[in-house]
C-alpha cells in the first residue's frame, strides 16, 4: 500500500466521524497548546529582562545588604541579620575604588504622589545620588538630572516617571516647575525620564527620584543603602574593581578573614542566573502539568482506535483476503492515530499561540514563538499518536482475515 494511499483512507475515516475525531483531539490541543504557550512566555520573558539587564551596562554591579531574590525564609532571617549599607560606605567606595569610574547609592521605597488633588499608588520613590540617572541608564527626556549641588544642599528637586506626567499631570501640560507632594512633602519637577515601558506587566515609569540627602531627612538614616559602581573596560578590569570594592567593604565591616562576605556584590550576570533558575523551574511545572494532558489525549486515542479496530473488523477482513498484508494494515491504523494527533498538535500549537498573545495583550507581559517550540509540539503530538496508536495497530494487524470476514457489520 502507498503511504498517500494510506493518508487519504486516513482522513476519509477520521472525516466520516467528525465528532469523535473532534472529542478525541482535545486532550492533545490542550497538552501542545498548553507546551507552546509556556514556552513562548517563558523565551518571551527572558528575552526581555535579558535586555533590560543588559541595558545598565555589563559593566555594572551592586553591593547591597539583601540578595536580589531570596528563595527561603532562612536565607531572608540570614540577610536581615546582617548590619545595613550606609551611606558613608558609598562615600568610601566612592573614594576608593580605584578601577570604578562611576559610583553612586540608592534608597527607595513605595508610596503615594499627589498633585492638584490626583493621587498615585503604589509609587516608587528613589533617593539618588546625582550619578544614578547613568548608572540605572535613564536618559532625561524632558529638563535636567540632578547635580551634585542638588545632593549637597538637599534641594526638593524631582525627577519622574512618565506615568506621573500621563496618570497625574496630564499630556500637552509643561511639568517642569510643577509642585507635586511625595508623603505630604513638597517637591518641584525639575525633570522627566525617558519611557522605560513595561517588564512583565509592570510599568517601569511609575517612580519619582528625590535626591538622596534629602530622602533621608524625610524617611531617617536606618535604610540600607544599595551601591551601584561601573567599571569601564574589559573583563579584568571589572574583576579588579569587584575585588577593591569587596576590599573596602569587608574592611568598613570587620570580617573576619576566611568568612563569609557580611554584603552581597552581584552583576547582571548574577540576575540572569537568578531568573534563569526561576523560569526554569516554573517551566518546568507547567509543562510536567502539560504533559499530563498529551497522556491523557493519548490515553484516549488508543481508546478510540482499538473502537475504531472493531467496528471495521470486517472491512480489515475484506483487504486482507484482497492481498493487504500486516504491515498494510497497521500502517494503516499508525497513520490514521499519527494524523488525528498531529492534527491536534497543529491546532494546539495555534491555540498556544493565541492566548500568549492574548496574554501580551491584556497584561503586558512579552513573548516569543521560536521556530523549534512549533516543531517540538507538532513533534511531540505526532509521537504521541503513534506511541499510543501502536497497539490497536498491532491488533488490526493480526487479525486472522477468515475470522474478520465472519464478524457482523
Amino acid at each position: 500500500m502507498l503511504f498517500s494511499e494510506a493518508f487519504k483512507l486516513a482522513l476519509q475515516s477520521l472525516w466520516a466521524n467528525k465528532l469523535r475525531t473532534i472529542l478525541t483531539l482535545i486532550g492533545v490541543v490542550m497538552g501542545v497548546a498548553s507546551v507552546i504557550m509556556v514556552i513562548t512566555l517563558v523565551q518571551g520573558a527572558n528575552r526581555y529582562v535579558a535586555t533590560k539587564i543588559s541595558g545598565y551596562g555589563a559593566d555594572v554591579f551592586t553591593v547591597s545588604q539583601m540578595s536580589s531574590v531570596i528563595f527561603t525564609p532562612e536565607e531572608y532571617f540570614k540577610y536581615q541579620k546582617r548590619k545595613i549599607i550606609r551611606i558613608e560606605d558609598y562615600e568610601a567606595v566612592r573614594d576608593g575604588c580605584a578601577e570604578c569610574t562611576e559610583v553612586g547609592a540608592l534608597l527607595d521605597k513605595s508610596t503615594n504622589v499627589v498633585y492638584n488633588g490626583h493621587s498615585s499608588n503604589n509609587t516608587e520613590v528613589r533617593g539618588y545620588t546625582w550619578t544614578m540617572l547613568s548608572l540605572n541608564n535613564i536618559d532625561i527626556a524632558i529638563g535636567r538630572g540632578f547635580t551634585p549641588a542638588d545632593e549637597e544642599h538637599a534641594t526638593h528637586s524631582a525627577i519622574v516617571g512618565y506615568d506621573i506626567i500621563d496618570n497625574l499631570i496630564g499630556d500637552g501640560v509643561d511639568p517642569l516647575g510643577k509642585e507635586i507632594r511625595v508623603d505630604g512633602i513638597p517637591y518641584t519637577i525639575i525633570g522627566v525620564g525617558d519611557r522605560q515601558g513595561k517588564t512583565l506587566g509592570q510599568s517601569q515609569d511609575n517612580w519619582v527620584a528625590v535626591p538622596i540627602t534629602t530622602y533621608q531627612q524625610t524617611y531617617g538614616y536606618n535604610d540600607s543603602v544599595t551601591i551601584y559602581a561601573r567599571a569601564a573596560g574589559n573583563a579584568q578590569v571589572m574583576e579588579r574593581a569587584e575585588d577593591d570594592v569587596r576590599v573596602l567593604m569587608r574592611t568598613r565591616r570587620h570580617d573576619a578573614p576566611g568568612s563569609d562576605d557580611d554584603f552581597n556584590l552581584e552583576t547582571n550576570d548574577t540576575f540572569l542566573d537568578i531568573w534563569k533558575q526561576i523560569s526554569s523551574l516554573f517551566a518546568t511545572v507547567v509543562l510536567g502539568l502539560a504533559s499530563v494532558a498529551l497522556v491523557v489525549g493519548g490515553v484516549v486515542i488508543m481508546n478510540i482506535m482499538l473502537v475504531s479496530v472493531t467496528e471495521r473488523t470486517r472491512e480489515i477482513g475484506v483487504r486482507k483476503a484482497l492481498g493487504a498484508r500486516q504491515r498494510d494494515v497497521l500502517l494503516q491504523f499508525l497513520i490514521e492515530s499519527g494524523t488525528m494527533a498531529v492534527t491536534g498538535g497543529a491546532i494546539g500549537v495555534l491555540c498556544g499561540i493565541g492566548v500568549g498573545k492574548l496574554i501580551t495583550v491584556i497584561v503586558g507581559f512579552p513573548t516569543s514563538v521560536p521556530v523549534w517550540a512549533v516543531i517540538l509540539g507538532l513533534f511531540l503530538a505526532g509521537a504521541v499518536g503513534i506511541f499510543f496508536g501502536v497497539y490497536p495497530a498491532s491488533k488490526a494487524a493480526k487479525l486472522d482475515p477468515v475470522v474478520a470476514l465472519r464478524a457482523e457489520m
